[in-house]
C-alpha cells in the first residue's frame, strides 16, 4: 500500500509530546512489513534546510482567495532511506521556533490558516509528485482538514477516487476550536461549515470535521477508545464519536525498543538486562550524582518526565496546599527527581519545593539525555494523569525495570497490570482516583514495597521489562484498518 501521514510533528525533527513519536515509529515499523510510506509535514525552523534536499519549488496552493507558494523539501527518516520525510516550506508560516505557538502554553494566532495549507499542499504535491496514496493517515486536528478535503472534494476526482482517509486521535483534549471568523483561513466554500461537520457550539472544531469525514479512526488504545464516548472523556464530541463507533478502534502505541533498550542504550552510562541490574543501580548512583542527590543505592529514586499541564495530574502532585508532593517529600524516605516545561506556576513551584526540600530536584525544559538517566537510574516512575489517550514514559519505564505509579485511565490502564501481593503478579501500582491522597497513598505502597518487600519489588521489576511494546504488532493492527478501509 502505499501510505501518506500527515503530520505536525515526527521525530526528530519536531516533538511537543508522544504525537510525533507515534508518527514516526508507525511509519518505520509499516514500511519495515512492505509498505510505501512517506510523511508530510511542516518545516519548522528547528529543520534547517542545508541538511534537506529541495524537490518541488514554487508551488502554488489556492486557498481560498489567497495564494500561497509552497517549497518542498525532503530527507529520510533513517540512514536505510525507507521512510521519505517531506517538509511544506513556506518561511512566513512554518519559519517559526514553535509548532503550535512560541511555548506550549501558546498558540499562533494563524494556525488555522497554517495547518489548512498543510492539507492543501498534501493533495497538491501528490499530484505533481505522480505518487497516489491508498491511503491518507491523518494524525489529530492539525491534519483534519485534509479528511475533509478528501471526502467531499479530491474522492470524486481522478487520482484520488480510491483513496481512503483514517484519522488517528492521540489526545481528545486538542481539538483545533477556533472563532467562525477564522472560517475562510480554510481555502473552502462555506457550505462546508455544516455540510463537513466544522460546526460546533457556533465554532469551528477541526477534530470534529476529521471524525465526520474519516473513513476509519483509530485512537491510541483500547480503554480510551471507549473513555472518549464518554461525556468526561469526550471533551463535547462524545456523541459524534458515539455516532461513529462502529468505525473506531483502539490500537496501543509501541515504542522504539532499540532507541529504549537498557541493553544496547548509548544515552545512558552503564548498560543493564533483565538478567543482570547491576549497570541499573550504577545509573541510579550517575542520576544522583547529577540532580545533586546524595549517593544512596539503598534510599528509592523516584523519577517523573511530564508535560507540566493538567492532563497530567500536576496540580494533584505540585499545587501548593493541595498537591501531596511536599508530604511525599517530608514523610517517606525517598528522592524525586523531575524533567518537565509547562505552566509556568507549576515550573516556580518546582524550584521552591527544590530550594525547601534537599531530597527534591527538577530540570525545567526538556533533556533527551536526562530523560534516559531518569527511566534508567529511577526505581519509580510516577506519572497519576487525570487522562492519557497512551502514554509512552509508562512504557520506556516498565523495559528500564523503573516500576509505573499510574492512575486507571486510558492507555495506562491497558499496559500497566497493577501489583497483586497474593498472587506475585503485576507490573505496577495502580490508583483509581485523581486525586492527591489516592496519588500519596499508592506512591507510599510503592516506597514500602521497594523497602519491605523486596523480591516482590524485583519480581514487579522482571514482569515490566519480559513485557513487549514493540511496534510490529501495533503496525499490523494499522494495517487491518486501512484494508477494511479500501475494503468499504
Amino acid at each position: 500500500m502505499n501510505i501518506l501521514m500527515i503530520s505536525a510533528e515526527a521525530v526528530p525533527f519536531a516533538k511537543s509530546g508522544g504525537l510525533a513519536d507515534a508518527v514516526t515509529s508507525l511509519s518505520l515499523s509499516l514500511a519495515d512489513l512492505g509498505h510505501d510510506v512517506r510523511i508530510l509535514m511542516p518545516r519548522y525552523y528547528s529543520v534547517d534546510r542545508k541538511h534537506l534536499n529541495l524537490v518541488t519549488e514554487g508551488m502554488k496552493i489556492q486557498m481560498g482567495n489567497n495564494c500561497e507558494t509552497v517549497n518542498i523539501y525532503q530527507t529520510y527518516l533513517t540512514c536505510n532511506k525507507k521512510v521519505p520525510v517531506y517538509f511544506a516550506d513556506d518561511e512566513g508560516l512554518f519559519g517559526r521556533l514553535g509548532i503550535y505557538g512560541d511555548n506550549p502554553a501558546s498558540s499562533y494566532a494563524d494556525n488555522p490558516y497554517r495547518f489548512s495549507l498543510l492539507s492543501h499542499t498534501a493533495f497538491e504535491f501528490c499530484i505533481k509528485k505522480q505518487w497516489i496514496p491508498d491511503i491518507i493517515h491523518c494524525h489529530d486536528w492539525s491534519s483534519c482538514l485534509a479528511l475533509t478535503l478528501l471526502k467531499n472534494i479530491y474522492r470524486f476526482q481522478k487520482p484520488f477516487e480510491k483513496t481512503k482517509g483514517i484519522l488517528t486521535i492521540h489526545n481528545m483534549g486538542y481539538q483545533g476550536d477556533f472563532s467562525t471568523d477564522k472560517f475562510s483561513d480554510l481555502g473552502i466554500d462555506w457550505g462546508f461549515f455544516y455540510r463537513a461537520g466544522f460546526e460546533h457550539n457556533y465554532r469551528i472544531n477541526f477534530l470534529k470535521a476529521g471524525i465526520v469525514s474519516a473513513d476509519k479512526i483509530t485512537t491510541v488504545s483500547q480503554r480510551y477508545a471507549q473513555e472518549i464516548q464518554s461525556s468526561e472523556g469526550g471533551f463535547g464530541l462524545d456523541s459524534v464519536i458515539k455516532y461513529r463507533s462502529q468505525d473506531l478502534c483502539g490500537i496501543v502505541n509501541g515504542i522504539d525498543v532499540d532507541a529504549w533498550n537498557p541493553q544496547l542504550d548509548k544515552k545512558i552510562p552503564f548498560n543493564f538486562s533483565i538478567s543482570d541490574l547491576s549497570g541499573k543501580a550504577k545509573c541510579k548512583e550517575e542520576l544522583q550524582k547529577r540532580m545533586g542527590l546524595p549517593v544512596d543505592n539503598n534510599v528509592p529514586v523516584i523519577g517523573i518526565i511530564s508535560r507540566l499541564v493538567q492532563q497530567k495530574g500536576i496540580s494533584e502532585l505540585f499545587a501548593p496546599n493541595y498537591g501531596c508532593m511536599y508530604g511525599l517529600c517530608k514523610k517517606a524516605n525517598v528522592q524525586v527527581v523531575v524533567l518537565g516545561s509547562g505552566e509556568k506556576w507549576c515550573e516556580s513551584e518546582l524550584q521552591i519545593l527544590s530550594k525547601e526540600l534537599p531530597n527534591f530536584k527538577c530540570f525545567i525544559g526538556y533533556d533527551e539525555d536526562l530523560s534516559h538517566l531518569i527511566e534508567s537510574g529511577s526505581d519509580i516512575f510516577l506519572m497519576p494523569s487525570r487522562y492519557e489517550p497512551c502514554g509512552l514514559n509508562q512504557l520506556y519505564s516498565m523495559r528500564y525495570g523503573t516500576l509505573p505509579v499510574v492512575r486507571n485511565t486510558g492507555g495506562l490502564a491497558d499496559t500497566v497490570q497493577n501489583y497483586d501481593a497474593v498472587n506475585k503478579t503485576g507490573s505496577g501500582f495502580v490508583c483509581n482516583d485523581a486525586t492527591p491522597d489516592a496519588v500519596f497513598g499508592t506512591t507510599m505502597w510503592a516506597i514500602e514495597t521497594y523497602y519491605e518487600h523486596k523480591d516482590d519489588f524485583k519480581m514487579l521489576q522482571q514482569n515490566a521489562m519480559n513485557k513487549d511494546f514493540s511496534w510490529i504488532n501495533s503496525a499490523n493492527q494499522y494495517v487491518k484498518v486501512y484494508q477494511s478501509a479500501l475494503e468499504n
